[in-house]
């Protein structure tokens, strides 16, 4: 098992960070992180997800070890930058899971590399997340800030139950670590990416057998764009968690039991 990161260069020049847990000979899970997280949002879910996959992880371009480049990032770019690494790596195709913008990812990769993607997980997305000037608003924040320190507690309240902050849960510490080392480009960069991005109609094109699970709690991307994911892409699943956003690490155990279950389907 391959515990170290490696690491693949994009045709636009960015270095990309991934690693590989599981055997070499299963079938490939590719996982893909939310907004100021890299690809250790998912330690919780990686061991039980390695009994059954070659799990590929990869830090999204301007998060964790891969680079941060300048301007504004595109869902098209984000979504080549996976087909690019699959490419790289000889993986033709592959189940994929992503969550917030990861799920942006997973969506994009539907609608414009079907024969890429075998089964997709969206977990607490959204195909719409507008209206542009809000976004625009964090842009300005974050990249005029004094530093990170309230961007991360924003966050973090936008991520879990009060009772998990309030109680200094030890699951919260790395996220707040994630967030804090996040470079401000990368936040304005991924921004932007999802300030642009409006898949509403377009999911209608995905053809994967598609799960998507949403957080009933979710302030970010609420439960109601998930459902309108699944009455728009055909025949997908919907599950609602009792969640807040980051439905992987709040309930592992539930988030386990419907991604492997829909997974181990196939």
């Amino acid at each position: 098992m391959n515990s170290e990161l490696s690491f693949f260069t994009t045709g636009d020049g960015v270095r990309l960070a991934y690693r590989f847990d599981g055997d070499a000979r299963a079938p490939v899970l590719v996982l893909s992180n939310s907004i100021g997280t890299d690809l250790r949002m998912w330690d919780g879910q990686v061991d039980a997800l390695a009994r059954h996959f070659r799990v590929l992880r990869y830090d999204a371009r301007g998060h964790g070890a891969s680079d941060v480049p300048a301007g504004a990032y595109s869902l098209d770019r984000l979504g080549r930058d996976v087909i690019e690494l699959m490419d790289g790596l000889g993986i033709g195709r592959a189940h994929f899971l992503g969550l917030s913008l990861g799920g942006f990812v997973g969506q994009w990769l539907g609608v414009h590399a079907p024969e890429r993607i075998d089964r997709l997980v969206l977990a607490n997305t959204s195909s719409y997340l507008g209206p542009a000037p809000q976004w625009d608003e964090r842009i300005a924040a974050v990249t005029q800030a004094p530093d990170l320190a309230e961007t991360a507690e924003t966050f973090l309240r936008n991520w879990f139950p009060a009772s998990m902050l309030e109680r200094g849960d030890a699951a919260v510490a790395p996220f707040r670590a994630m967030l804090l080392a996040t470079d401000r480009q990368g936040f304005a960069g991924s921004y932007a990416a999802v300030r642009d991005a409006d898949l509403r109609r377009s999911v209608a094109l995905i053809v994967s057998p598609t799960l998507i699970v949403a957080g009933e709690h979710d302030p970010v991307t609420a439960a109601s764009h998930s459902a309108a994911i699944a009455a728009t892409v055909a025949d997908a699943r919907l599950v609602v968690l009792p969640a807040v956003h980051l439905s992987n690490v709040e309930y592992p155990a539930e988030f386990l039991a419907e991604v492997l279950g829909f997974l181990d389907a196939a």
